[in-house]
């Protein structure tokens, strides 16, 4: 992967869920891009797969996204060595695929802390230093089964619903202070979490998509990319849609 544009030339950047599928194709976007790029997750990536060609290596730092004290830690960190917190990518997410009657609470919990309380943590917690900068921008990633209902998957669609009304709530209250937030909508994409699903849920999903196909985690990095820049300076509180058309049914 070669620098593209230099579209984010000069920004710093933490994307969460960073070692494999969207969080991992979205740093390396990033980099290409001209970021400078922080690659948070609990697992650290492959061998070699933060490294871009011709672009600033990708740090990898250590953390839970359901921890507010790593959070703390991770930010204060970034700003001290950087100077500043331009982009904050929330895309850690974890999945359970039972109904509301036979979910246990553990699992709710679980998924709603890593997909929904974890968005509001690094929210919190970026606020802070993009308000004293007083520009930003925050990309939240939800799903199609934020937007629309499926069986099973309660816990998952629940936070994912959730996500996009944080992500709005963030977009109104500090506009003033220059930053901007706004949700990215995957459809059906190829990544562990798919790879891990019932192939009968696939093969469902990617049937009701009119463009007949799964996309790629690039196909939603190239969006963040987008909301990250300066291009979208005039775009907040909005959700960008990337699903090969599986909404516009």
């Amino acid at each position: 992967m070669n620098p593209q544009s230099g579209r984010l030339d000069g920004k710093v950047a933490l994307v969460t869920g960073a070692a494999v599928g969207i969080g991992l194709a979205t740093a390396r976007l990033f980099a290409a891009e001209g970021a400078t790029v922080l690659a948070a997750d609990v697992d650290k990536p492959e061998p070699g797969a933060l490294l871009v060609e011709g672009a600033e290596e990708i740090e990898y730092v250590h953390l839970d996204v359901t921890d507010e004290h790593e959070w703390e830690r991770v930010v204060v960190d970034v700003v001290a060595e950087h100077g500043r917190l331009d982009v904050l990518v929330n895309n850690a997410g974890v999945i359970d695929y039972a109904g509301i009657s036979e979910v246990t609470l553990e699992d709710w919990n679980r998924v709603l802390g890593v997909d929904q309380t974890g968005v509001f943590l690094g929210t919190r917690t970026a606020l802070a230093p993009m308000r004293r900068q007083r520009s930003g921008s925050i990309v939240n990633l939800s799903s199609a089964w934020g937007v629309v209902g499926s069986e099973g998957v309660a816990a998952y669609q629940a936070a994912k619903g959730a996500v996009r009304g944080l992500t709005r709530n963030t977009a109104t209250t500090y506009a003033r202070d220059g930053i901007r937030a706004n949700t990215v909508i995957p459809g059906w994409i190829t990544t562990p979490l798919t790879d891990r699903q019932p192939d009968q849920k696939n093969a469902e999903v990617i049937g009701l998509t009119p463009l007949g196909f799964g996309g790629a985690p690039e196909d939603i990095a190239w969006g963040c990319v987008y909301l990250a820049s300066d291009e979208s300076r005039y775009v907040t509180g909005s959700e960008l849609v990337i699903d090969g058309g599986l909404l516009a049914r």
